[in-house]
């Protein structure tokens, strides 16, 4: 039986090879397709969604409309393993709260097509909204974004080029919750972390394009609402991504500081209620 420092070095020589082999993509993406919970085990109402992307891609989403009168529509952008059905519960509490919510998987995840790449799953991030907006988008309706961890630096890029174009609706508010500051920036991070890795990290982490460093373009999104949230207990993405995003962006801008594990923010109910209130000042509530 192989003991806990075997263990170790075969987990950083498998990482090794396969950042090696694949690039840094592979320290970004881990999807599956094996189905976790869907929304009517929690007794939600919901349809299932499938959005074709410009490069012949078709992803698959779960529509779930608020419980009563709509106060908006939360578009939501999971972490990067797994898929939706692993991350429903991170928003299943918002239509009894009175939201829509549309989840979406990326690429390669849960039962849309292709393969994950960072250029992929931008594209992805804005198919979803583009169908949002064009299937449900209604006169006065209050559109936000919440993105966790990889969800949350796609969403940040996101807020970023719509607010850019000009697009329309104009976005109510951006959530992001336990970001990571910047692609290439927590590529370099995690490679360093294993010594078999460690000497690649600057090589590495050079063939993620510097485009996607969320501190250059959380500035971008003002005068747009944004709300970070990051935990002190995070040992995934930690603290000081989200001190420097927050450090970055302009105003109108609140910091939210948790205590959770990485992706349990909303477990805590005390934490939705603060999210509920930023998003209703955001709409003017």
């Amino acid at each position: 039986m192989a003991t806990g420092t075997q263990r170790l070095f075969l987990t950083a020589l498998l990482l090794a090879l396969a950042v090696l082999q694949g690039g840094c993509t592979n320290l970004f993406f881990y999807p599956d397709s094996h189905v976790y919970i869907t929304p009517d085990r929690l007794d939600l109402e919901y349809q299932d969604v499938f959005v074709d992307t410009p490069e012949g891609e078709t992803l698959h989403g779960w529509w779930l409309p608020a419980q009563g009168k709509s106060k908006g529509q939360v578009y939501f952008l999971h972490g990067n393993a797994q898929n939706i059905s692993s991350h429903i519960m991170n928003v299943a509490w918002l239509p009894g709260a009175g939201y829509d919510v549309f989840a979406i998987d990326y690429r390669g995840y849960g039962r849309s097509t292709g393969e994950p790449s960072l250029e992929g799953v931008l594209h992805d991030a804005e198919s979803g909204l583009r169908w949002l907006v064009e299937a449900h988008g209604e006169e006065d309706t209050p559109v936000y974004l919440l993105g966790q961890s990889l969800g949350g630096a796609l969403a940040l890029m996101l807020a970023s080029e719509w607010n850019q174009g000009e697009e329309t609706p104009e976005l109510a508010a951006l959530i992001l919750d336990g970001t990571f500051s910047g692609f290439r920036t927590i590529a370099r991070e995690k490679l360093s972390a294993f010594w078999l890795t460690w000497p690649l990290q600057a090589p590495l982490s050079w063939t993620i394009n510097d485009d996607y460093e969320g501190t250059d373009h959380i500035a971008d999104i003002s005068p747009t609402p944004l709300l970070i949230i990051h935990s002190t207990r995070d040992s995934i993405i930690p603290l000081h991504h989200g001190t420097r995003l927050y450090e970055a962006a302009e105003a109108p801008k609140q910091f939210l500081q948790t205590v959770t594990p990485h992706g349990a923010t909303f477990v805590v109910p005390a934490y939705r209620k603060a999210v509920l209130e930023f998003m209703a000042d955001a709409r003017g509530n």
